[in-house]
Parts: structure tokens; C-alpha cells; sequence
């Protein structure tokens, strides 16, 4: 499985912007495909995970009602729509696919990795 990641950029405190992660190759041996992100001196944390097939979704606390993630089968792609970010959310952040649920991610259990996307939110 492959995953390209687009949408990073640079964006003021209290906007938005939309990632997308194009998923191609042997897709249907993953179960979710999600969301990572890692700060400059940080380790990676858990974003946000959704299900291939049923939809089901899952958010770490500090996302929840700020990020929004979807999907679309037909073409493959998930989408992360962060809405209020604020400096905290500046980091790369990596498209991820796993063959766990989105409430079973664990950084361990990703199977697959794409590359990051550098966000950047200026005060």
C-alpha cells in the first residue's frame, strides 16, 4: 500500500486547512487509514483514524471537534479537515494505514507509512 499526503502549508492561529492522503496499491488489506502527526522535539502522536469499509472514526481528545476525517472510496483518498488551529497544531504530519480499527491505533501497529506534510500555524 501507498500513501501520498498533500495539503500542508503555512496558515494564521484560528484557520483551517484540509489534508488529503491518496491511498493506492493492495488497499483492501488495510482496515483504517489515519492520521499521525510529530513537532519538532516531540514523538509522533495519534490524530485521527476511519475505517475503509464501515466509516467509523476516531479522534485523540485534543482533535476532537477541531478535526474532522473522512473518506472517499470511490477515489481512494482520506481527508483531514482541521478547523481552529492554533500554533500547538504546527508539526509534519504522516499519513498512516493500519490493519486495527481506528480505536486500536497504536504507532505500533501502522503497517504502512506515507510522507509527511509540514503544517505551520503562526500566531
Amino acid at each position: 500500500v501507498q500513501l501520498q499526503a498533500s495539503g500542508g502549508g503555512l496558515v494564521q492561529a484560528g484557520g483551517s486547512l484540509r489534508l488529503s492522503c491518496a491511498a493506492s496499491g493492495r488497499t483492501f488489506t488495510v482496515y483504517s487509514v489515519g492520521w499521525y502527526r510529530q513537532a519538532p522535539g516531540k514523538e509522533r502522536e495519534f490524530v485521527s483514524a476511519i475505517s475503509w469499509k464501515g466509516g467509523s472514526t476516531h479522534y485523540a481528545d485534543s482533535m476532537k471537534g477541531r478535526f474532522t476525517i473522512s473518506r472517499d472510496n470511490a477515489k481512494n483518498t482520506v481527508s483531514l479537515q482541521m478547523d481552529s488551529l492554533t500554533p500547538e497544531d504546527t508539526a509534519v504530519y504522516y499519513c498512516a494505514a493500519s490493519n486495527r480499527p481506528p480505536t486500536g491505533w497504536k504507532i505500533y501497529f501502522v503497517d504502512y507509512w506515507g510522507q509527511g506534510t509540514l503544517v505551520t500555524v503562526s500566531s
